[in-house]
């Protein structure tokens, strides 16, 4: 991940992320995302994503005042901050338009907005970064997109709840946050590329050769687009589904 400079407060679009859609001569300020549940170098703050890739707005000013008549929510619930971060697989719903998108990795643009149906809408994917047992002997999930979620167990000692790993991947009601259902991450199923000079592929994974830690595994996966293998490490790869995604994925991608 590129390290992205700047103050406390302020962003140069010099230093912005190459990928924010901004004219870097035209003004020296951009939007600063605030601190939440993506790094700076993986999302684009909601004002730009309305002013700059949807055209709802053709200033910031606009942007803020159409957040703050709360047209805009991110996985279900109402977002006012222009500088909320909107990160890989979150839901953006347009209230007076009734459109619905979910963010996901291109290949040209690094993160993309993917039309969806209303029905789709109810759920997002996320990746389990890590995994903790908290006070009572519960197990909690900590995801890619700054969420925890507790899983009961009825005898720590003996877990047999406990059928999450790292990297795996879970599908998450929103905004509700209850687990629907859970990919493993393992040869056979299907993954997207989230990062690399890959990213925005989709493929079955057909190998994974682990020789020290295991993000930094061999995956290969096989390109469904473009009938080629492609080769990555296992921090990039996105488990998606089993024999068919659990979320669209725009073939013209």
């Amino acid at each position: 991940m590129k390290r992205i400079k700047g103050s406390l407060r302020h962003l140069t679009r010099a230093a912005a992320p190459g990928f924010w859609p901004v004219l870097r001569k035209e003004f020296r300020w951009t939007v600063k995302p605030s601190p939440g549940p993506h790094p700076i170098a993986r999302c684009i703050p909601l004002g730009i994503l309305l002013r700059d890739v949807l055209g709802y707005a053709s200033t910031m000013r606009e942007a803020r005042r159409i957040l703050g008549e709360r047209k805009v929510m991110v996985d279900g619930r109402v977002v006012r901050d222009y500088k909320f971060p909107v990160g890989l697989m979150d839901v953006v719903h347009i209230v007076p338009t009734g459109e619905y998108f979910r963010v996901l990795p291109h290949p040209q643009k690094v993160l993309g907005l993917a039309p969806i149906p209303e029905e789709e809408a109810k759920f997002k994917l996320c990746r389990i970064e890590n995994k903790t047992m908290v006070k009572g002997g519960n197990l909690q999930l900590n995801l890619h997109d700054g969420r925890n979620c507790l899983v009961e167990l009825e005898d720590p000692m003996n877990p047999v709840e406990d059928v999450y790993k790292t990297l795996d991947t879970v599908k998450l009601a929103i905004p509700e946050q209850e687990i629907l259902d859970h990919v493993k991450l393992e040869e056979g199923v299907l993954v997207c590329v989230v990062d690399g000079s890959h990213i925005g592929a989709v493929g079955v994974l057909r190998e994974i050769k682990q020789v020290f830690k295991r993000r930094r595994a061999i995956a290969k996966v096989e390109d469904a687009r473009e009938g080629r293998e492609i080769t990555t490490i296992l921090d990039y790869v996105f488990a998606i589904g089993r024999e068919k995604p659990l979320i669209t994925i725009p073939e013209e991608w």
